[in-house]
């Protein structure tokens, strides 16, 4: 009888020790996510890709502005809106990819401004900017561990635009890392916020009980040939926004593949980024001017 107590004591404690040894070695979710990513970008640079920068429609005025302050230390941003504007204007929290705030997105804070924005494009890595995938990776994973900051980070951006530039509407944008941060703005300000536009952001949620808080419509933009998020998971997302009747514009473009909208990347498809971009323009504008 001992002798059989004591082979189901040690088999008790071996699947003990065997369960507590591969919780601990299992992969964080900041890891797991800056992996994801790293798939997705492992063969691509933050390099022209040879396009055409795209221009403002009208003249803007772009300036680097401390729009809150995290462990008390100021948080900086870049702010661009029309030159001549003379009264208010609607909002953009513009959220960068997994590279940083580089040059790429604060052309596109300009070109979103010369749309008759206030674009206030956020810093989510404490000023980090990255050259290659393995940085950006470290970056994102930093990030990923630190979610209440961004948070903070966030609806500070979001006050800055509504208290000290006064905008009529506030939306979001962002792309990879951005885009699944769109999601969130939205997911952190369900009330306030007045539009989001998501492009190809791998981290979306596809429970109806998370998303049922939104009130905003909603803009996705992704490329088929992407697996971060992959089409059967976007299909997933657009179902469980549909069947919580959310006001939402899913696009998939066939031919396109993750980051396929950014002008200095290698993965840059002109034509389904043209046709991306007059979608977004024209769903901000109906939901952000209206």
């Amino acid at each position: 009888m001992r002798k059989l107590l004591g082979i189901a004591l040690l088999t008790f404690l071996l699947v003990i020790g065997w369960s507590v040894l591969l919780f601990n070695n299992r992969p964080s979710v900041a890891a797991d996510y800056g992996s994801r990513l790293f798939q997705s970008h492992q063969y691509d640079r933050p390099i022209a890709s040879g396009a055409i920068a795209q221009t403002p429609a009208q003249e803007v005025k772009a300036q680097e502005v401390t729009y809150g302050t995290l462990n008390k230390k100021p948080i900086t941003g870049y702010l661009a809106r029309p030159t001549n504007a003379t009264k208010p204007l609607p909002g953009l929290i513009v959220i960068h990819e997994w590279w940083g705030l580089n040059d790429n997105i604060k052309t596109m804070t300009r070109r979103l401004a010369g749309e008759g924005y206030t674009a206030l494009a956020v810093d989510l890595f404490n000023g980090q900017v990255a050259d290659n995938p393995q940085q950006a990776k470290k970056q994102v994973q930093t990030a990923a561990n630190q979610t209440q900051q961004l948070k903070e980070n966030i609806q500070q951006a979001y006050q800055y635009l509504e208290k000290n530039q006064e905008a009529t509407k506030i939306g979001s944008i962002g792309w990879c890392f951005g885009g699944s941060w769109s999601l969130n703005t939205a997911l952190l300000l369900p009330k306030q916020l007045d539009a989001a536009v998501i492009y190809y952001g791998g981290d979306l949620k596809t429970d109806p009980k998370q998303l049922r808080p939104l009130e905003m419509p909603i803009l996705g933009i992704f490329g088929a040939l992407d697996d971060n998020p992959s089409v059967k998971t976007v299909r997933a997302f657009e179902s469980a926004l549909k069947s919580l009747d959310k006001p939402a514009e899913i696009y998939v473009y066939e031919g396109a593949d993750h980051a396929f909208a950014n002008p200095s990347g290698t993965r840059y498809n002109a034509k389904a980024a043209e046709d991306a971009w007059e979608k977004t323009s024209a769903f901000l504008n109906k939901h952000l001017k209206g």
